[in-house]
């Protein structure tokens, strides 16, 4: 009989129950679309937990509705999530507020106060904004300043990923792999942090609100009878720890040796690779843990990326959207059009992507910028440079992850919405000079958790043999030397230098309009 891996991968538009088989192929998919979030003031980001739950089920039930698999066939289960979205439950497991989700922008200057000692050393590192930036991103801190009522009931704090586990076995349990966020974790031993970690001081977390950490690949538990009436999954089947959703991506894409670079352009846009090495490829900012044990992912993060392309799409892609659905054709082959009407380089159009301040690279100034603005511009030039800018910065990622590894990338894989677009795929390839491949499956996220249990149920002894056997290329996208020219001296003669020729103009701005916030 047939073995299946059924992974539930909850993301920020939708929840997704793919059913994977052993060669890596999805047998069956159900998708349940969701509201990215609510929001009752400017700038945050909500989701009700009980929705996210719900959906999981629904997404379950129809899956077993819709295709004459068996639940019985079933190994194993797994979960992957959205990084950062924060939950806090009562004593009796009840959400006592909606999630805050990744997307939240909200902040407090009301921090737990840290030791003297700890601020005299962070100051002589020349850390100390940083540190303060993190203590007032916290969801932790602006719950316990703003809604005091609420941290005082908080019986458990925990991430998506661990809210779901726990619905599942009726643990509070959670994967290493998945601990991305602003949490007391130690990111170089992969486990919360020792006692006498600054981080206990600097959050309002408590230990005993924290869910046990267990290694991808481990086993959790197993589903519940009441999780099996909500899902329609057999009671007792075994539930297995993956990692977030970029950490199961660059596994899903086959990503396992440092030279190959995964690009993930999704909401966020980002460049990974494993590596056995903590390596901060931006010093003070750690990578984040790998959806394989013992391992790190050396990421570089373009917040709101890929969100940029469906923002243009909205903004001024009606006809495409319009005309497709006369023709009874995909939007994206149309989008793909409107890119191959425009030369590479835009003809002189360079958008720099920082649509979200960041933390470092770029400071928390930076704001987006597009340049060379001339009548010959059309929407399809301004499109075109859009997926350039975001490759350009990905690009900039790729080589500060290689000066710090020492390891040269030399080929790339991509993930996420947007390598369903050949133009997107081939214009990569252009700008980074590098053959670009697509995985056999768009549900990489999903595959990586796929990946995952079978290695945990010993369906294959390790992650290597899992990886060779349940992933593959699609499609590749190699260079155009012409086009490669080109790229090559806009990115080194201008986007290079965009940042800091405008980081004074930022300055300034911020200055007279108090935006963003820079303490």
């Amino acid at each position: 009989m047939s073995q299946y891996i059924l992974s539930i991968d909850n993301g920020t538009q939708s929840v997704r129950a793919l059913l994977f088989d052993l060669h890596g192929n999805i047998v069956a998919k159900e998708q349940v679309h969701l509201e990215a979030y609510f929001s009752t003031h400017p700038g945050w980001a909500e989701h009700d937990a009980e929705d996210y739950w719900q959906a999981v089920c629904t997404a379950c039930q129809r899956l077993w509705a819709q295709n004459a698999i068996a639940p019985s066939a079933l190994k194993g289960v797994a979960v992957t999530t959205q990084r950062g979205t924060m939950i806090n439950l009562d004593k009796d497991g009840k959400p006592l507020r909606a999630a805050i989700t990744w997307l939240d922008q909200r902040r407090t200057d009301e921090v737990p106060p840290i030791s003297p000692l700890w601020k005299m050393a962070f100051k002589l590192a020349g850390v100390a904004h940083t540190i303060n930036y993190f203590r007032g991103e916290a969801e932790a801190n602006w719950i316990k300043a703003n809604q005091p009522e609420i941290w005082e009931k908080t019986a458990k704090y925990l991430m998506l990923s661990g809210y779901l586990n726990y619905r599942l076995c009726g643990s509070f349990i959670d994967s290493i792999g998945s601990q991305v966020g602003y949490l007391p974790f130690d990111y170089k031993r992969l486990k919360w942090a020792g006692r006498r970690d600054w981080k206990w001081q600097a959050l309002a977390v408590k230990p005993e609100s924290l869910p046990q950490l267990v290694a991808p690949a481990s086993v959790m538990g197993q589903i519940t009878a009441a999780a099996a009436a909500a899902t329609g999954i057999p009671t007792g089947t075994p539930l297995l720890a993956a990692a977030a959703d970029k950490a199961c991506e660059v596994i899903g894409a086959g990503c396992m040796q440092p030279h190959i670079g995964c690009l993930s352009y999704g909401t966020t846009a980002t460049i990974n690779t494993t590596s056995t090495k903590y390596i901060e490829v931006t010093p003070l900012i750690p990578p984040y843990p790998a959806a394989v044990p013992g391992s790190y992912s050396t990421e570089v993060q373009i917040f709101r990326g890929y969100w940029m392309v469906n923002w243009f799409k909205e903004q001024f892609g009606h006809h495409e959207k319009r005309q497709a659905e006369q023709q009874g054709v995909l939007a994206e082959d149309l989008f793909d059009e409107l890119v191959n009407a425009v030369p590479p380089g835009s003809m002189g159009l360079m958008l720099q992507p920082y649509w979200s301040p960041g933390i470092k690279v770029p400071g928390p100034e930076a704001k987006g910028a597009i340049i060379g603005f001339g009548d010959v511009h059309t929407r399809a030039h301004m499109y075109r440079a859009i997926l350039e800018g975001l490759a350009y910065a990905l690009r900039e990622g790729k080589e500060r992850i290689e000066k710090r590894s020492g390891v040269a990338i030399t080929e790339l894989r991509i993930s996420g919405g947007g390598s369903q677009s050949d133009a997107a795929m081939q214009l990569t390839a252009d700008i980074f000079g590098l053959p670009t491949s697509r995985p056999h499956v768009y549900e990489t996220s999903g595959l990586g958790a796929a990946i995952d249990a079978a290695v945990g149920l010993g369906l294959y002894p390790d992650f290597a043999s899992a990886v060779k056997a349940m992933t593959r290329i699609g499609k590749t996208f190699y260079p155009i030397a012409e086009h490669q020219k080109t790229y090559d001296a806009l990115y080194k003669k201008v986007y290079q230098k965009m940042y800091t020729r405008l980081q004074p103009l930022y300055l300034d701005i911020q200055k007279i309009t108090g935006y963003p916030r820079l303490d």
